[in-house]
């Protein structure tokens, strides 16, 4: 039952030998707890005495079931997935590789039962030297306790540990290069050019594609057909200082150094990982404001996004709050006629991190101008707490929050346009509804959604459905290649994001056709 429900479609496409992880784990846990089920079912006095044909019979059908229902569920599977695949515009994949999903399959289920079955071993070998000292059943907990809190030590320190660390050196290592076509710019609008406090070559790689990038003041009044600045992009790297408070100051420096705060609109951005920003929504934030806007970031970590993601939660929520702070607190000092909106964005890591400056969603308003945060990971707050309170009727995928008032969500751009007014500072929260990102959480070990228990998103293949234990592990993997889809659906976000920026920002003059431009011209710079 567990090998047939492994099969069936998630959120997104997943490769054969995927596929394969997920129908392995999901077979060892079907197998654990029919193991479960049968020793309750003893223990509870009931042990049927079947006949030897009986159970020769019974051992048949088993094996007749399996024949045909194995074979069926992988082609089954197999065009599951293209259907899926067609849905997210992804490339069909050769079908005949689903042939290897029950090898792989068959690997991860022994693998996975010879631990458990090592793990019960060694706990019965210990209940048998504990009960010479004490009765069987505190012998018997003694060795449960033991062996898990050893199994815990093993995996989080020898493993867990070990692997991080090396992870972390490699990517300290990593962060040393520069991405290939990236050069040190020389305006002095940038951090990393020959007038910045901040050196080219302690930016780290996603730093120095980040100040490197975006469109200069002639492409914006090419696209836009209005005069531009050339805009403000100013970043620290984390070997600049010792603590992110102190990365974050010399964020602030730059800032004073480049006049930012003379400008029209301020950004504040919360990286994911390593220092990476979404080109798209930076790039198409400067569009919208005609170049006379900054953006801050600073790196605060060495570890890739999916690493911190598992292992490492504290630093981004830190490095969020303090860059906020930081900046918040040297823009309200500038008399407020004269100060620049302030606004916050970040994607996933960073939208995660961006939010904990913020006590609740009414906290962003007050102390925003507006923020457009980026494909929410589930455990996120405020946006869990926004997203539970939403207006009754409304969707966990697409909440409405006090009609919309000042928090909106969207999936795709239009879906912000909601009847009532939209007061000034707006918030978006921005995810798409095969996002694994913002869906995956452990309560679906056991719990089924809102979100899959509402009509499913259009950009979700229908057949999706939850199944205990089984749709945890589809989307854990889901998230590994969760950006590798085209702009609009899964962990990736594009172009679109013009428009979104002229509904938070509203600019004066502004209308569809400059949207349009300005959305072309992001996705002519992502082909490039």
């Amino acid at each position: 039952m567990f090998f047939v429900w492994s099969l069936t479609p998630s959120l997104l496409p997943r490769v054969w030998y995927l596929q394969g992880v997920a129908t392995g784990i999901s077979v060892a846990i079907g197998y654990g707890l029919g193991c479960l089920i049968a020793w309750v079912v003893r223990r509870c006095g009931v042990e049927p005495q079947w006949s030897q044909r009986t159970r020769r019979i019974g051992w048949w059908v088993l094996a007749g079931t399996a024949l045909v229902l194995v074979p069926v569920f992988l082609v089954l599977g197999s065009w599951w997935q293209q259907i899926v695949r067609d849905l997210v515009g992804v490339p069909r994949a050769q079908r005949s590789f689903y042939l290897l999903v029950l090898l792989i399959a068959l690997v991860v289920a022994l693998l996975l039962l010879a631990a458990g079955r090592g793990l019960r071993r060694g706990t019965n070998r210990l209940t048998h030297f504990g009960d010479r000292f004490v009765p069987r059943p505190a012998a018997r907990l003694a060795a449960v306790v033991v062996v898990l809190v050893l199994a815990l030590f093993v995996l989080n320190g020898a493993v867990y540990r070990g692997v991080l660390g090396v992870a972390e050196r490699s990517s300290e290592v990593a962060d040393q290069g520069t991405a290939p076509g990236v050069v040190r710019p020389e305006l002095p609008e940038r951090s990393g050019s020959p007038a910045s406090n901040e050196p080219w070559d302690t930016l780290g790689r996603e730093g120095r594609t980040f100040v490197a990038g975006g469109p200069s003041a002639e492409q914006i009044t090419t696209v836009t057909g209005a005069s531009a600045l050339t805009p403000i992009r100013v970043y620290a790297g984390r070997e600049s200082a010792d603590t992110v408070e102190g990365v974050a100051e010399r964020v602030v420096a730059e800032l004073e150094r480049t006049k930012a705060f003379d400008r029209k609109v301020l950004a504040v951005v919360t990286t994911t990982g390593r220092g990476w920003v979404n080109a798209n929504v930076a790039g198409a934030f400067e569009y919208v404001n005609g170049g006379d806007s900054a953006i801050a970031a600073m790196q605060y970590s060495f570890l890739p996004s999916a690493l911190s993601f598992v292992a490492d939660r504290e630093t981004p929520q830190q490095a969020g709050r303090a860059l906020f702070e930081a900046v918040y607190a040297a823009w309200s000092t500038r008399p407020e006629e004269k100060r620049p909106k302030l606004v916050v964005f970040g994607e996933s890591l960073g939208s995660y991190g961006g939010q904990s400056a913020f006590a609740s969603g009414p906290d962003i308003v007050a102390r925003t101008d507006g923020a457009l945060l980026v494909g929410t990971p589930n455990f996120a707050q405020p946006w869990g707490r926004i997203t539970a309170d939403r207006d009754p009727g409304s969707f966990e995928r697409l909440p409405v929050v006090d009609a919309g008032h000042n928090i909106r969500f969207a999936s795709r751009p239009d879906d912000a346009d909601l009847p009532g007014p939209w007061q000034f500072p707006r918030v978006v929260f921005w995810q798409h509804a095969s996002d694994p990102i913002t869906w995956w959480s452990f309560r679906l070990l056991l719990q089924r959604p809102d979100w899959l228990r509402e009509p499913l998103g259009p950009d979700v293949d229908p057949g999706m459905r939850w199944l205990p234990f089984v749709t945890f592990w589809q989307v854990t993997l889901d998230m590994v290649f969760s950006a590798d889809v085209p702009s609009g659906f899964g962990h990736a976000y594009g172009p679109e994001a013009a428009q979104l920026w002229a509904d938070i920002l509203a600019p004066d003059g502004w209308d569809e056709a400059a949207t349009l431009r300005v959305q072309n011209a992001l996705s002519a710079q992502r082909d490039e």
